[in-house]
């Protein structure tokens, strides 16, 4: 199985990123953008959640 290794940009730990999945195709399409591991995506995902329902308030 192919992959490529990709240092994240949170918190700069490399990460595999396995062929057939939407982060895999996105950086064959382009090396420059920012990419990061599962563990920060949810971090800041659930960030966004928490700061979009304090303002409905």
């Amino acid at each position: 199985m192919f992959y490529y290794e990709i240092v994240c940009c949170s918190c700069r730990q490399k990460f595999r990123v396995y062929e057939g999945s939407l982060k895999y195709k996105l950086y064959k399409e382009r090396t420059n953008k920012v990419f990061h591991c599962e563990d920060c995506n949810s971090k800041i995902r659930m960030d966004a959640i928490k700061n979009f329902f304090r303002y409905l308030n």
